[in-house]
């Protein structure tokens, strides 16, 4: 197991030596406790980020209830969680990294799925899917190409796409009209986002 200071240095590493300060400090502090916590229940980074996907599958099936809303945080926090418990337990592997990938992608088809089933149309869920898949390729992409920054932060990262699908489902819940109108927005932004990878990889690669 590894020293707090330790965990936080093998983290900035494995991001492009980001720097550890505000939210990103908040939130390794919590990853490193859940680390101690999963490596005493002896729990692999890989069951979690299975839960995660088992989680954002639940989110799809329950989408008409409360229960879908629950599903997609602890979906959202098997995921956070995975990468830091792998390099908590040093298990952090290449293997590990893409399973990680692909799973989120997966996850985020069956959130979008979900809104699918209480009434956004198909073709709207599809772009969504499409347009935050396209931006991890294009990240992934550059990694593979040698760029090791970690890039422009976008506002539709990862968290911020559960965010949306979190309001339209309580919206939905709540029978509070719109619904279609959040997740135009969201589709918007995810659009700005996507544009903004782009325009980064344009740059490093020039």
């Amino acid at each position: 197991m590894l020293t707090k200071e330790e965990f936080y240095t093998k983290w900035s590493s494995l991001h492009g030596d980001a720097a550890i300060t505000g939210v990103v400090a908040g939130w390794l502090k919590i990853s490193y406790r859940f680390g101690l916590v999963a490596t005493l229940l002896r729990i692999s980074p890989n069951v979690l980020t299975l839960l995660g996907l088992l989680s954002a599958a639940m989110t799809a099936l329950t989408a008409s209830t409360w229960w879908a809303v629950l599903f997609l945080v602890f979906s959202l926090f098997c995921d956070g969680i995975d990468g830091s418990v792998a390099i908590f337990q040093k298990r952090d592997s290449a293997w590990g990294a893409t399973l990680d990938s692909v799973v989120d992608r997966i996850s985020e088809a069956f959130w979008l799925f979900g809104l699918y089933t209480i009434g956004i149309p198909a073709w709207l869920a599809i772009c969504l899917w499409s347009i935050s898949a396209f931006q991890e390729y294009a990240r992934a992409k550059l990694v593979s190409l040698g760029i090791s920054d970690i890039g422009v932060v976008t506002p539709a990262e990862r968290p911020m796409r559960a965010s949306f699908i979190f309001i339209i489902l309580i919206l939905e819940l709540l029978n509070i009209p719109g619904v279609l109108y959040v997740a135009r927005i969201y589709l918007l932004i995810q659009i700005i986002s996507f544009l903004m990878v782009i325009r980064y990889a344009r740059v490093q690669l020039r």
